[in-house]
């Protein structure tokens, strides 16, 4: 047993989701969106270089002490797999570790909206998942590739960093591939899926130009591309993917994007009203010919009526979904004011206590 395991059986125990280790501060755990010290010891720097070298592969934790940050995945027991990253911070090393549940929720588990299931039925496209740091991504893509492999006989490809839900084989066969350990980058592993007769590939992160180009190539030859971006709403994830290329390719990226896009997934955690845990809300686009026009014309702002009209097609607003658990109590008035993208429509639900809050001036739009 790992010296760490005792802050990982901490962390199990109280039902948290992050474990903090950082040099010069006693180790914290994040519960239901909070953060608290465990044990009020503080980390030194030998007792860090002990705790993180003794669950690093020796050539990891070189290329760490190098570089000054690593990513992996360490199992504890059959039952406990975190998601690891390292990093050097001013007052020495530190570490951040997810817990990765081994059993995969369904999409009604966590309550996403039956639409996203379609995305599932897609032969090709582009799928895009986004929201940010902990926002839940990796859980909803993780459940919508398990829908699939229930219900599918497809060869689907996952390029991540690091590898954090284990699929098992159903009627699909699921090929991972990890960062760097199996393939160099993620536009590496995104190349090799196309001679790989792949049906489905899933990026882990689209963060550079040559990812995403590869993603919309992809995506147009015929495979069905899953990507994650750390964006909070479908306007903005259309306009970050455009922006990534220089000024005299998007022309060209716009049309690229506005055949290959089938749907944008947008994703919040809100703490629950009750204090035990947190809820997922989701703003949802899906492709129809008057969307791909609006990308084509560069004319995002427009998406906003597509949306809007869109409700049939399952189609909904972040704001909206965020009303939703507002008016059935399931979030306080304070949290929902704090994640919605329109402040404005949530201030006059404030508490007294919180009213300057809304009156400041640094409403989000």
């Amino acid at each position: 047993m790992a010296q760490i395991d005792f802050y990982f059986q901490q962390l199990v125990e109280s039902g948290g989701s992050d474990l903090h280790l950082s040099e010069g501060s006693p180790a914290k755990i994040r519960v239901h969106g909070g953060v608290r010290p465990i044990e009020e010891e503080i980390l030194t720097s030998e007792k860090m270089h002990s705790l993180l070298e003794e669950i690093a592969d020796p050539e990891q934790w070189k290329q760490f002490l190098e570089t000054g940050d690593l990513d992996f995945a360490y199992e504890m027991d059959e039952d406990s797999r975190f998601r690891c990253n390292y990093f050097k911070q001013a007052h020495g090393l530190a570490a951040v570790f997810r817990l990765i549940p081994t059993k995969i929720a369904s999409l009604d588990d966590l309550g996403i909206p039956a639409v996203v299931k379609e995305f599932g039925h897609l032969r090709g496209g582009l799928v895009l998942v986004t929201g940010p740091t902990g926002s839940g991504k990796s859980t909803t893509l993780a459940a919508l590739l398990d829908y699939i492999n229930t219900n599918f006989a497809r060869h689907i490809v996952t390029i991540e960093e690091p590898i954090e839900f284990v699929h098992k084989n159903k009627k699909s066969i699921i090929t991972q591939r990890e960062v760097p350990m199996q393939t160099p980058t993620f536009a590496d592993g995104l190349r090799a899926a196309l001679r790989e007769d792949a049906d489905i590939v899933l990026v882990g992160e689209m963060r550079d130009l040559e990812t995403i180009a590869l993603a919309l190539t992809a995506a147009e030859t015929g495979l069905l591309v899953f990507g994650t971006l750390h964006t909070n709403n479908a306007r903005k994830t259309v306009d970050r993917i455009i922006d990534v290329f220089p000024a005299d390719q998007q022309s060209q990226v716009r049309t690229m994007l506005s055949a290959s896009l089938k749907g944008v997934v947008a994703q919040l955690l809100l703490k629950t009203a009750d204090g035990k845990g947190r809820v997922a809300v989701n703003e949802i686009l899906v492709s129809t010919p008057a969307v791909s026009a609006i990308i084509r014309e560069g004319a995002t702002q427009k998406l906003y009526d597509v949306i809007m009209g869109g409700k049939a097609r399952g189609m909904q607003f972040m704001d909206n979904a965020i009303k939703e658990k507002l008016d059935d109590g399931t979030v306080t008035p304070l949290e929902a004011y704090m994640k919605a993208i329109d402040k404005s429509t949530f201030r006059n639900y404030l508490p007294d206590e919180f009213a300057a809050l809304g009156n400041s001036s640094g409403e989000a739009k």
